[in-house]
């Protein structure tokens, strides 16, 4: 299978449309129409429906390998590359915007090479560090002390613990229960919630930890600015579970333990791998 034609095809499904496609990947809409029926070709199914643009049955098959095949792949070369060109300069890292606070621990490890910050959302920070954007990346997540952070499968990439504290309902100092020693998760899945999916407890995640229907949202909040995020709940538009740290700093807020069930908020750095085996870079043929 042709990298370049399943890269063609993923791109064509994600914006669902070929001339989108094209001017994303820099081709001619006819090209883009070729390089899909030729790998439609290579495996003999139809990928996509045409109109509307759309993945097929087959298609949604292909795609659930396909953003691991291409980001092995990415990781493979830049990899390789890096062993023959070390980079200099600032140490590049990426978080999350809950996990930002955590780079200057970084950067003070290797106070000559100063430091560049990128906070974004959850979903591009590994891709991003294994195709060699970024020298290091901190990942947060909520989890039960027990499970692993969910990181995506790259290849050469390896995690390692960074941060770890309780997550805490944050609420108003006004509101009712904001007086309670800890909190059941079930109990409030009929509360008015924020989802604020970069930066809070994913409403989806809360959902099924509680094992209850709710945590239906009643703003929807787009931003990666968790102060801004901590304004609002501040302000009584919806609760949302936060790491304790920033709701506990803040004065407008009360942040109560959930005791049922527990979760934990963790950041951990996801930097590239050293395989197994000597990397010293040989010349060709010795």
């Amino acid at each position: 299978m042709d990298p370049h034609l399943l890269r063609t095809f993923t791109a064509v499904a994600r914006l669902r449309s070929f001339s989108a496609a094209a001017a994303e990947l820099g081709y001619t809409q006819s090209a883009v129409s070729q390089q899909v029926a030729a790998l439609e070709a290579d495996l003999g199914v139809r990928l996509l429906q045409r109109r509307p643009v759309a993945p097929t049955e087959a298609g949604e098959r292909l795609l659930a390998y396909a953003g691991p095949i291409l980001l092995r792949l990415a990781t493979a070369r830049a990899d390789v590359a890096r062993l023959g060109t070390p980079r200099p300069g600032p140490l590049r890292v990426g978080a999350t915007p809950l996990a930002a606070p955590s780079a200057a621990a970084l950067a003070a490890a290797q106070p000559a090479r100063g430091l560049v910050l990128r906070v974004g959302p959850r979903a591009d920070l590994v891709q991003q560090v294994g195709s060699d954007e970024l020298d290091v990346g901190l990942l947060d997540g909520f989890v039960t002390p027990s499970d692993p952070l969910p990181v995506v499968e790259a290849g050469l990439i390896a995690t390692a613990p960074h941060d770890e504290q309780p997550a805490v309902v944050a609420l108003p100092r006004s509101h009712p229960l904001a007086g309670r020693s800890g909190l059941s998760l079930a109990d409030l899945a009929v509360a008015r919630w924020i989802d604020a999916p970069d930066v809070a407890a994913p409403l989806p995640q809360l959902r099924a930890a509680a094992g209850a229907d709710g945590f239906r949202p009643a703003v929807r909040y787009d931003g990666t600015d968790a102060a801004g995020l901590l304004a609002a709940v501040a302000a009584g538009h919806g609760l949302a579970v936060l790491p304790a740290g920033p709701v506990r700093g803040h004065p407008g807020l009360v942040g109560v333990d959930l005791v049922t069930p527990r979760l934990m908020h963790r950041i951990e750095a996801v930097r590239p791998a050293e395989p197994a085996g000597d990397r010293r870079v040989r010349p060709a043929g010795a």
